[in-house]
């Protein structure tokens, strides 16, 4: 997450990449228009049911390719310019759990979250609200972290237990980087950019769940510091500090500042770099240390990368870029997609359950498992890709940023130039997979 000030051009920045176990979990790209969004919706998780609203708002979202086990929406933009990530799977302690245990009967939970707050909500501020309602109502049955941004503010919320919650408004001129762990530590329960459980501040004191005076640390409170945010999620929130940031920080310090300050402004393709990430230029680079003793923020277990932009240097009718990626961040590219529009490119769109290369998401786990096996070979070639397809796709966003046209023309046009722009993508994707097949068959032992 960045703030305005603290980005290259101004836009707040919510990004966030959906992982799953080592199996393919497909995803799509599709925009959920207002007479789509349901009225009634029951969980497939848990038997958490709710009525909706009858005004929602369009929205994108990436859901599951497989709706069987729940729709899972991951994140998206609204048509009124608010982005929504969620959820990001964090921890808790034992000690929280005992006071306000989770609601595994019929809580909600990442599978819900997106489709019940994105479409209803107007501001990041409100996005944060709405879930807080949800959550002190309804109850969660995991610990869970979500992000909000509008164009002017950024907002990163995190569940506490099973009915409680805190969120922090991102400083303008700041950025966050937030692993799979409690993240939230000094808080701040007077300031106007915090919003907590009413009784959150009571609970905790009278459940002598402090280890402070004097000032309340929610991750000391609440978190988690065990062996494994070691080596799975601090070492990421590290790597990342250390390249924005002048940090001098180890990678297992259980104490990484939670608001960051970069001593530059923050850039998309640096974004995008750093959520590509396996620790290059460290001891802990898997590609160099077969034994490397960290997870990295890249890996085989990525499903999509969504980077979503609320832009502020242009009309408000086009301020909304949700950039995706699909499969594991190091050899795939994220596309700039408008977000007001309405349809997807088919590519994106149509995902099946089984393998079809011509779908995007196929295509790019393809070239991932070839460029994993060749790595140093497949590395140029991926950056080659990337800088062809981010500038020829901006290129094309730069044209429709000063497209006289507005309302459904407008939308119009921003559909099909998101089309040429996945058209772009697709094609850079495979020429690269046919120069890998062709490194690959010099190197195949079957040779006379």
């Amino acid at each position: 997450m960045a703030g305005k000030k603290a980005t290259l051009d101004g836009s707040t920045i919510v990004c966030r990449e959906e992982d799953y176990g080592n199996a393919f979990n497909p995803q799509r790209f599709v925009v959920v228009k207002a007479d789509q969004q349901p009225r009634h919706y029951s969980s497939k998780t848990t038997k958490f049911e709710i009525d909706l609203p009858d005004n929602p708002l369009a929205y994108t979202s990436t859901p599951d390719a497989d709706p069987s086990a729940g729709v899972f929406a991951a994140g998206g933009i609204n048509q009124d310019n608010v982005s929504m990530t969620g959820t990001e799977t964090i921890t808790t302690n034992a000690r929280m759990l005992s006071w306000d245990p989770y609601n595994e009967e019929s809580g909600l939970g990442e599978e819900d979250l997106v489709t019940i707050t994105l479409p209803y909500i107007h501001s990041a501020r409100e996005g944060v609200q709405r879930v807080g309602n949800l959550l002190q109502k309804y109850g969660t049955y995991e610990s869970n972290a979500l992000a909000f941004g509008d164009q002017d503010e950024v907002w990163y919320l995190e569940t506490l237990g099973g009915h409680h919650w805190a969120a922090v408004r991102i400083p303008d001129d700041a950025y966050v980087i937030a692993p799979n762990r409690l993240n939230i530590d000094c808080f701040d329960f007077s300031s106007d950019d915090t919003l907590c459980s009413p009784d959150l501040k009571d609970f905790i004191d009278h459940h002598s769940m402090n280890p402070e005076k004097g000032k309340y640390n929610l991750r000391k409170i609440f978190g988690s510091y065990t062996d494994t945010d070691c080596h799975y999620n601090n070492p990421r929130a590290w790597y990342v500090q250390t390249r924005l940031s002048d940090s001098h920080q180890e990678p297992i310090d259980q104490d990484l500042p939670f608001i960051n300050h970069a001593d530059h402004l923050i850039s998309i393709s640096e974004i995008n770099s750093l959520m590509s990430s396996h620790f290059q230029d460290t001891p802990f680079d898997p590609y160099t240390n077969k034994e490397a003793p960290f997870r990295s923020i890249a890996l085989n277990r990525n499903l999509e990368l969504h980077i979503l932009q609320i832009r502020n240097n242009v009309p408000s009718d086009r301020a909304a870029i949700h950039w995706l990626a699909f499969g594991p961040n190091t050899f795939n590219v994220p596309v700039p997609f408008f977000a007001n529009v309405t349809d997807t490119p088919a590519a994106y769109r149509d995902t099946e359950s089984d393998f079809n290369v011509n779908q995007m998401y196929w295509l790019n786990h393809t070239i991932t498992a070839l460029g994993d096996r060749m790595y140093h070979q497949a590395m140029p070639l991926v950056e080659q890709m990337t800088q062809k397809v981010m500038a020829k796709t901006l290129a094309i966003q730069h044209q429709f940023d000063h497209d006289p046209s507005n309302g459904r023309d407008l939308q119009g046009k921003l559909t099909e130039c998101n089309q040429q722009m996945a058209t772009i993508a697709q094609t850079e994707a495979e020429t690269l997979l046919g120069k890998l097949v062709g490194l690959t068959f010099k190197q195949e032992r079957l040779q006379y």
